[in-house]
């Protein structure tokens, strides 16, 4: 996970603004990891800042893969990749960023995070009414 020194200029783009007329720019983003998803030798991460989500990739960089799988929910990190088109039966309509994702080509944890008390990225939770009622300043980030 090697990204030289960032400084106050190293974002190039937010999480919400990359569409596929930006497909093979390089970019550096910086969020907090909203989801996770580990495929083996490929590695999802939703990463989210206060403009959007944006689909990150590692893949075919076994060390890379490796390092991202130890990464979890709500970890700061900083990603340097290239925007790439998504194939056709991957497309997320849903998504403003839906068109593309981001293949990594490194990674930087900035900064990890406890493991919250119960999923914030989920819609509904099978936690008790107590357990969200203490946590409530998470439970409204849902």
């Amino acid at each position: 996970m090697n990204i030289e020194p960032l400084g106050k200029t190293a974002r190039t783009h937010t999480n919400g603004e990359l569409t596929s007329a930006n497909v093979g720019t390089d970019v550096v983003l910086l969020g907090w990891i909203h989801r996770i998803r580990d495929l083996g030798s490929l590695v999802f991460i939703d990463l989210r800042d206060r403009h959007g989500l944006t689909q990150v990739v590692a893949r075919e960089n076994e060390p890379l893969v490796n390092e991202v799988k130890r990464l979890r929910s709500e970890f700061v990190i900083a990603v340097r990749g290239k925007v790439v088109a998504r194939a056709a039966d991957t497309v997320n309509p849903r998504m403003k960023t839906g068109e593309i994702e981001v293949e990594a080509s490194d990674v930087r944890l900035l900064n990890d995070a406890k493991v919250p008390p119960f999923p914030i990225a989920d819609e509904t939770t099978q936690a008790s009414e107590d357990l969200r009622l203490k946590y409530r300043y998470l439970d409204l980030r849902r």
